[in-house]
């Protein structure tokens, strides 16, 4: 959603607009962001507040992708310990696992680290600590920056980063590039792979996951990438546009 239907809290075009134009057109709408700081609901109630009204089946966030990766490899749940906000912790709450402190981290059974405001060297180091010692690492999303209306800050997948340099181990990835966010949103709207057009300002995440998830895709100069960087992309981009609202009309 960061860069295609806004950039922190100022919308890309008339969303109320867009949206009803979707609406008209008969499309079915899931939203599969690496953005996993917020809940479902949480989403739900940004959407309202620029005139969008959706449900919260239809957010799929990388925190509930990293949570049901984690499920499958811990059907049982367990003591976790995570970097990240409201959305990774409830998540991780909603499959059966209990987000440690920095105190009770050492019980730790995996870490996963999602996009954190609050990160500090205390969390960063006992992160780096647990995955050296083997415990299963796991991260919402690759993203190096996040969009805001003043330019790129750093994303999750640059703290991230912090902990791979230091301890020479990558982390199981359950945001795009992969396929697994994408999969799970074709789920739910219940889509074949073919009439499924999935749409991004990312090459690098976007673009490369829907690819993946072998569905046609769509880039929005809205955001982060740029028309050229997008005709040298390799697959070739299916579609290149503007704007969201210029892909509707």
């Amino acid at each position: 959603m960061d860069g295609v239907l806004w950039k922190a809290d100022v919308p890309i075009g008339n969303l109320t607009f867009i949206f009803e134009r979707i609406h008209i057109l008969g499309l079915k709408v899931a939203f599969a962001t690496n953005n996993g700081t917020r809940t479902p609901k949480q989403y739900v109630e940004r959407l309202a507040g620029f005139g969008v009204t959706v449900e919260p089946w239809q957010v799929v966030t990388s925190s509930l992708a990293v949570a049901h990766l984690l499920n499958k490899k811990i059907p049982a749940g367990g003591p976790v310990f995570a970097i990240g906000e409201a959305g990774v912790m409830l998540a991780l709450l909603e499959k059966g696992f209990e987000p440690l402190s920095l105190e009770d981290a050492e019980k730790a059974r995996a870490v996963v680290m999602g996009f954190d405001r609050d990160i500090n060297f205390a969390k960063i180091s006992e992160a780096t600590l647990l995955v050296s010692r083997g415990v299963p690492f796991y991260a919402t999303n690759p993203d190096k920056t996040f969009p805001t209306p003043r330019g790129e800050i750093p994303g999750a997948g640059a703290w991230t980063s912090v902990i791979v340099t230091a301890t020479g181990i990558e982390p199981i990835y359950a945001g795009k590039p992969g396929p697994f966010l994408i999969e799970l949103a074709r789920e739910r709207l219940g889509t074949a792979k073919e009439e499924t057009l999935v749409l991004g300002d990312r090459l690098e995440t976007d673009i490369a996951g829907g690819q993946a998830a072998g569905c046609p895709v769509a880039l929005v100069l809205s955001g982060v990438s740029t028309q050229e960087q997008g005709e040298a992309w390799r697959p070739v981009v299916d579609i290149i546009v503007k704007d969201l609202n210029t892909l509707v009309n």
